[in-house]
């Protein structure tokens, strides 16, 4: 449901006909969301930020949100820093992307602009005494999941993020939307946008909040649409928490979903339907896929004409859509989109049959005496194991091959038959997998390091 040309959130908001039902939960704050359409957290500096652009640097996720939906349509650029951005790569963000104004909330930020507007952000939100001035087509900049150095930025305009946004049945409940993703995020800005444009709720998730106390609050508030990667999904089915939650519609993205995740899910929670999908940061929401199977059918990449156009190129899957970012920030970076209007994703697929399957990303590869190793390939078959939650297969140095394949393996409860299940996930590992790809050796640990997006944390080749 894209909004029309020139509507900024909050006049979407101030048009919905259930606003008066609708909240923000952040933590232990609930506004209702037609006092936020209504007021202001900026203290009067509204006006001041027209046509700037604007560092969005907060500590809590919920000030964010509120940020945005003050800032669209009235500033000219508004740049989302994710939560683990380092202070020390703010001077270069800022200098890059024309920075002349910055929202905090908290501490100021460690940053020293001539000319630049502070701005600190106050609960509750003040009753707004004029109306914004005429909107401006905002641009949403966001940070992609960068591996070494500061990582790129991208340039989004809210009709290309909110493109795969359906209309809302009027004859449908709200729903009361929740993620484990941060909101400054791509996948965390996707469902606050749902909940915004979809008649609905949301409760955010805290930074670093224990996966059982973010349970237990996505229960108390009754949330219905529940998303996360299939790292943050894993970590749920570990949790006794997870019978505090009962919603109807759970979706999975951000990292590859094997058929283990998916059926575990389907498990725990019969009767609700599980979907996955497709986006990046760079090409946007491409597809989802509601069938219980793990990759994509081969039939998507036929479509022609359709909102997104697919396409693979030397293995690796491209997508052209009104849904793409459109430009890096900064001359350095390269282009994004390629001359024929696709975007190179980095991730690898491999046809099987009538249907596609992802095997990890181009520059995660492991290489073995010249032949080449996706780590996620050999996961989804260690995750096949019934007393396995999660796996991280990873490569290390070797003097002889360059590099042999190791695999670290979380059980879902503790085992006194490790060396059993060792012995097990090998033999499952030499049926499915060529000689080269079996890991050499196999270590139980109790849990996998995750990165700020909820993803496995790799080291990148």
């Amino acid at each position: 449901m894209s909004p029309p040309e020139q509507s900024s959130l909050r006049r979407i908001l101030q048009a919905s006909p259930r606003l008066a039902a609708r909240r923000l939960w952040g933590g232990d704050e609930r506004l209702p969301l037609a006092e936020i359409a209504g007021g202001s957290c900026l203290g009067g500096h509204l006006e001041q930020l027209a046509g700037r652009s604007v560092l969005l640097r907060t500590g809590d996720p919920l000030f964010a949100a509120l940020a945005l939906i003050e800032l669209d349509g009235v500033a000219r650029r508004i740049v989302l820093c994710p939560p683990d951005l380092a202070d020390a790569d703010l001077p270069l963000a800022a200098e890059t992307a024309g920075i002349d104004a910055v929202v905090f909330d908290g501490a100021l930020p460690p940053l020293r602009l001539t000319d630049a507007l502070f701005v600190a952000m106050h609960l509750p939100p003040a009753p707004l005494t004029a109306a914004p001035r005429a909107e401006l087509a905002t641009e949403w900049v966001m940070f992609t999941s960068g591996t070494s150095g500061v990582p790129k930025m991208v340039i989004h305009g809210l009709r290309g993020l909110t493109g795969a946004i359906k209309p809302a049945d009027p004859d449908d409940p709200p729903p009361v939307w929740g993620t484990f993703y941060d909101i400054r995020r791509y996948g965390g800005l996707q469902i606050l946008l749902r909940a915004l444009l979809g008649e609905g709720s949301m409760v955010l998730a805290r930074p670093g909040e224990p996966v059982a106390d973010l349970l237990a609050r996505l229960g108390r508030h009754g949330v219905t649409h529940l998303t996360g990667t299939p790292s943050h999904w894993r970590r749920v089915l570990m949790s006794p928490a997870a019978r505090l939650i009962a919603p109807k519609y759970i979706r999975l993205s951000g990292e590859i979903a094997d058929q283990a995740v998916l059926d575990s899910l389907k498990g725990s929670f019969p009767g609700v339907p599980i979907g996955h999908a497709y986006a990046s940061t760079e090409a946007g929401v491409g597809f989802e896929v509601n069938d219980g199977l793990e990759g994509f059918p081969a039939a998507f990449l036929e479509r022609r004409g359709g909102e997104v156009e697919m396409r693979v190129m030397d293995g690796a899957l491209q997508l052209r859509s009104a849904r793409t970012a459109s430009a890096y920030v900064g001359g350095g970076a390269g282009p994004l989109i390629g001359d024929d209007g696709f975007v190179d994703t980095g991730d690898m697929v491999e046809r099987r049959g009538d249907r596609y399957h992802f095997v990890g990303r181009r520059n995660g590869v492991i290489n073995v005496g010249g032949l080449k190793v996706h780590p996620e390939e050999i996961e989804a078959v260690i995750n096949r194991h019934p007393a396995v939650r999660m796996s991280l297969v990873r490569g290390r140095r070797s003097p002889i091959t360059g590099a042999i394949v190791v695999a670290e393996v979380v059980l879902n409860q503790p085992c006194d038959a490790e060396a059993a299940v060792k012995d097990e996930i090998i033999a499952a590992c030499r049926r499915h997998l060529a000689p080269f790809k079996i890991p050499t050796s196999i270590r139980m640990a109790p849990a996998l390091a995750m990165t700020a997006g909820g993803k496995l944390e790799r080291a990148v080749a």
